[in-house]
């Protein structure tokens, strides 16, 4: 919970840029989105990790935490990103691009070696280079999503 409240903090940041921020948004089977980011670049769907004083390593398809047996944070995330486009576009009746997005708090290293990743991936001060993507929605799409976004009742069977 610590660490999606600093990650939210850096969010709410990006609000001057154009961006707007939903946090904590319930899914069917008790998952939630931690955070949907949502602007001029796109939408991004943030997962985030809280591994206080360890070291992260991310690979194409796996992440491991000190070492430790490789967790399926990406799969994850490209899933829970895949679940927001169905529910968004439904709704919207546009193509929503969403990128999934892991966010690591609190670790001591971050190493991505990734050369295939399709999830970004930063520390929870990097998100701010999100702030600048610009070209994928248009001002009212922006409005358009957040509007359908905020409403719970979208997200009841996604």
């Amino acid at each position: 919970m610590a660490g999606e409240r600093r990650v939210g903090a850096e969010l709410d940041r990006l609000a001057r840029r154009g961006w707007r921020v939903l946090h904590s948004i319930p899914l069917a089977n008790n998952v939630d989105v931690d955070h949907l980011l949502i602007g001029p670049g796109g939408v991004f769907s943030i997962n985030t990790k809280h591994h206080h004083n360890k070291a992260v390593w991310v690979g194409d398809d796996s992440v491991k935490v000190d070492h430790g047996k490789p967790a399926p944070y990406a799969r994850k995330s490209r899933a829970e990103a895949k679940r927001v486009v169905r529910v968004l576009e439904h709704y919207c009746g546009f193509r929503v691009p969403v990128e999934p997005v892991l966010v690591f708090v609190g670790v001591t290293d971050l190493k991505v070696v990734a050369t295939q990743l399709s999830v970004r991936v930063y520390q929870e001060r990097q998100v701010a280079a999100l702030a600048p993507l610009s070209g994928v929605l248009t001002a009212e799409q922006v409005d358009q999503v957040y509007s359908v976004a905020r409403h719970r009742q979208a997200w009841s069977k996604a």
